[in-house]
């Protein structure tokens, strides 16, 4: 207790020196705090845009020939048929679940409610791909069985049955799609970014009903083993050809085929996050530094003020070890206490940035845009293990010139200015 008193006496006498030490440790703190919470909201807003959809998601899209090719002319339109899922399931090893996308725009009816939505004709492999969501109680999606039998049931966005049913249940509910009738089997809740949403049926019933020449434009799938940019690269390269030897069109025709590769986006946007963080971590460790510079100073010339003090107390007897002792837990107190200050207001900033996003985006539960920034909160680990360094620091800082300043006689000590 007297050596607590003793400390909370010398730091109450210089207000100001205590004052300039603590802030430099609670500024160090805070700036460390704030960047990683940007750091980390930009990178959760961007990466969050992905998770509507695997991230290893690939798609295709057949277009118009442009260059001739092996006797046949350009301009030729191309199309999709259960030809070229067979060729690509075949010889692109690393492709799962693909499936064909029959588009159609059709009016859907129910009762005296009505609209033009899309139709999609798809597989039970789209669920896996484009992650859809189905809240208990909504449904599920087309299975197996369904594509097999060929069955008139649909799967629709939240959109679509808000519009068709308004507060009346849709599930086990007829509606008209064309002029034929289906039995909606599940509610897709999950948000779409634009329009009006879509309608789900089966790939088979959809190809029998509206799509007699079973011919279609686009083609998902997931691919597997793909971690590198080269490796998506050789991918993409790798399809295009086994497409292109499939349709009789030259590889290299860029209007023949259009390609869209979910994970070699997400490599390069990791790639590029990679970047950021480590410029983040670079500024914190110099934000720190900065800390720790400013702490070893201050301590440097507070115990050059208390050199008379310390000879005069070696000169009474007071052991060297109870002078070291007494600037060292002053330091610790200084650093841990602003350091504590430091992380409550980075930490309140932050949390309080998420809660005001968090609210108005419950506010705006129809906004469904792309998110460039997302929960920029921090791991209070980081933090932690920033303030044991200034507090190491502070240590440091405060022993080493109390180790030199106990060592001098105290009749010298006591000349000092």
């Amino acid at each position: 207790m007297n050596l607590l008193q003793e400390i909370f006496s010398s730091l109450s006498h210089n207000k100001l020196r205590t004052i300039l030490t603590g802030l430099s440790v609670s500024w160090g703190i805070f700036i460390l705090i704030v960047l990683l919470g940007a750091g980390n909201g930009l990178i959760n807003g961007v990466t969050s845009n992905f998770n509507d959809r695997a991230t290893n998601t690939v798609q295709i899209w057949s277009g118009t020939s442009s260059m001739p090719y092996r006797g046949l002319k350009s301009g030729r339109s191309l199309n999709f048929s259960d030809k070229q899922i067979g060729d690509i399931d075949e010889n692109v090893k690393e492709t799962v679940g693909e499936t064909g996308v029959i588009d159609k725009n059709l009016t859907i009816s129910y009762k005296q409610e009505y609209g033009n939505f899309g139709i999609k004709g798809v597989e039970p492999s789209y669920n896996d791909i484009f992650k859809l969501k189905f809240e208990p109680g909504n449904g599920r999606f087309i299975n197996e069985l369904d594509l097999k039998s060929t069955k008139k049931v649909v799967v629709l966005d939240k959109k679509i049955a808000d519009e068709l049913f308004k507060k009346e249940p849709a599930i086990g509910k007829y509606v008209k799609i064309g002029d034929v009738m289906y039995s909606v089997i599940g509610i897709n809740s999950k948000k779409e970014r634009f329009g009006d949403g879509s309608a789900y049926i089966p790939f088979t019933t959809a190809q029998l009903i509206y799509n007699p020449n079973r011919e279609f434009h686009n083609i998902a799938m997931q691919v597997n083993g793909l971690e590198t940019e080269q490796e998506n690269n050789d991918f993409n390269d790798k399809l295009k050809k086994t497409v292109a030897q499939s349709l009789r069109f030259d590889p290299n025709d860029t209007q023949a085929l259009s390609l869209w590769n979910s994970q070699r986006n997400y490599v390069e946007t990791m790639k590029i996050f990679g970047g950021i963080t480590l410029f983040v971590s670079i500024i914190g460790i110099f934000t720190l530094i900065a800390g720790i510079v400013g702490v070893s100073n201050i301590m440097l010339v507070s115990v050059k003020e208390r050199t008379r003090e310390i000879g005069i107390r070696k000169a009474i007897g007071a052991p060297p070890s109870t002078i070291l002792t007494s600037i060292i837990v002053e330091s610790i107190l200084i650093t841990t206490i602003f350091g504590y200050i430091g992380i409550v207001l980075g930490v309140g900033l932050t949390e309080t940035i998420n809660f005001i996003m968090v609210q108005s985006a419950a506010a705006n539960p129809s906004d469904s845009g792309m998110s460039v920034f997302k929960d920029p909160t921090v791991q209070l680990s980081y933090v932690f293990i920033s303030t044991v360094i200034l507090i190491i620091a502070g240590i440091i800082a405060g022993y080493m010139p109390a180790h030199r300043a106990v060592k001098i006689k105290p009749i010298e000590a006591m000349r000092e200015d």
